[in-house]
């Protein structure tokens, strides 16, 4: 590529300002060029090469005059009371299979020991230590754990319920229930059914348990919530029998209203849940008592109390007797004169002799028409329903 100042003129459209930047571009490398000091007037000075010699040449790093130490700090000494760093994958192995063997250990060891001492039993509750055999006869039983939340914790088998006078009130059959059910229930016959029976004579000696625990729907419906049966915080009852043989059917209508409405009063009192006979179909022959929490201690008592059925009156009429007097008899008996009854007894033989009058002929005659009257029989049978 061939530059002067005269191409430089051309290009750009003040010249004089073109020459100017050559000129200055020129003068610059002669200064450059002059200034430089050549190698022998460096060796007449003593140096040892010239400064540009070392432009391009990689020269080896000046050591410092002294090395200086600096302290770095150390962290503090993990506390005892920390927890333990995680270990490494192998370590964690080891540790496993040291677990694994003292669980053996102590299976084996358990093996070896009483029952009782097999494995150490969980703490009583409190409503447990208050159920005593003196309340209830009702041994405590493992926790149920079935499929769909069925189950439940803190459970009895409720077989009999002591009364104050050291009676027992046999649970037929045994219900399985948690403890604060059976301890409602427990209360209820002790302190209200009791008194009740003891009022018509008697004592309580069984409640008859229709259902108690069963893991199932409500209504045994399919698709439905869980019943409170399957979380054994129900009862169904049906009938208390009494010392004498007697039993109270709480859905019988022929038990007296006032007995049944007694019961009625005290369970609703006790138990948030009451259904009975009235109440959705499904309790027409029991009730249904639970001790279901809700918010609001809202609670449901629906139990219709039916009064007694009516006495049906017979649908067809008595059987005429065989001695009553032919209906036509006792008819004209009642609008004739007395002595009507002999001149009917006296036909027969009029019949026989063939004397008769005319005024017997025409009775004769007028009586099968009397013996074919359907509306006599109609209007009767109607009275009869």
């Amino acid at each position: 590529m061939n530059f002067t100042a005269q191409k430089a003129s051309r290009k750009w459209a003040n010249g004089a300002f073109g020459r100017l930047a050559a000129a200055t571009v020129t003068v610059g490398a002669t200064c450059l060029l002059l200034g430089m000091p050549t190698a022998p007037a460096y060796a007449k000075k003593g140096c040892c090469a010239a400064p540009w010699d070392n432009l391009f040449r990689v020269g080896s790093p000046k050591s410092r005059a002294k090395v200086r130490h600096v302290a770095v700090p150390l962290p503090k000494p993990r506390p005892a009371e920390a927890p333990a760093a995680e270990s490494a994958p192998a370590e964690k192995d080891q540790a496993a299979a040291r677990d694994d063997k003292s669980r053996d250990q102590s299976k084996d060891q358990s093996k070896d020991l009483p029952k009782d001492q097999a494995t150490p039993a969980p703490q009583p509750s409190a409503c447990r230590l208050a159920l005593t055999d003196a309340i209830a006869i009702a041994p405590s039983i493992p926790d149920i754990r079935d499929a769909g939340g069925c189950g439940g914790e803190d459970l009895v088998r409720l077989e009999a319920i002591v009364l104050p006078d050291k009676r027992q009130v046999s649970v037929k059959p045994a219900a399985i229930l948690r403890c604060p059910m059976a301890s409602a229930l427990a209360e209820w016959i002790r302190n209200d059914i009791a008194p009740l029976a003891a009022g018509l004579g008697s004592t309580i000696s069984n409640l008859d348990n229709f259902d108690s625990y069963e893991c199932r729907g409500r209504n045994r419906v399919a698709g439905a919530k869980l019943s409170e049966h399957g979380r054994a915080n129900a009862l169904d009852v049906r009938a208390f029998k009494l010392a004498n043989g007697r039993a109270i059917s709480l859905t019988d209508r022929s038990v007296p209203r006032e007995v049944r409405e007694s019961v009625l009063h005290s369970a609703c009192t006790r138990f948030p849940t009451v259904l009975g006979p009235g109440s959705d179909g499904y309790h027409e022959d029991h009730i249904h008592l639970d001790l279901m929490e809700r918010r609001g201690n809202y609670r449901i008592c629906q139990w219709n109390v039916w009064d007694p059925l009516p006495q049906i009156a017979p649908l067809l009429p008595a059987q005429r007797p065989d001695e009553a007097p032919p209906r036509e008899v006792a008819a004209r008996s009642e609008n004739n004169k007395p002595d009507a009854n002999k001149s009917d007894a006296a036909k027969p033989e009029a019949d026989k002799t063939g004397t008769a009058k005319p005024d017997d002929e025409k009775s004769k005659q007028a009586e099968p028409a009397r013996e074919e009257k359907p509306a006599t029989k109609k209007r009767r049978q109607d009275r009869s329903f």
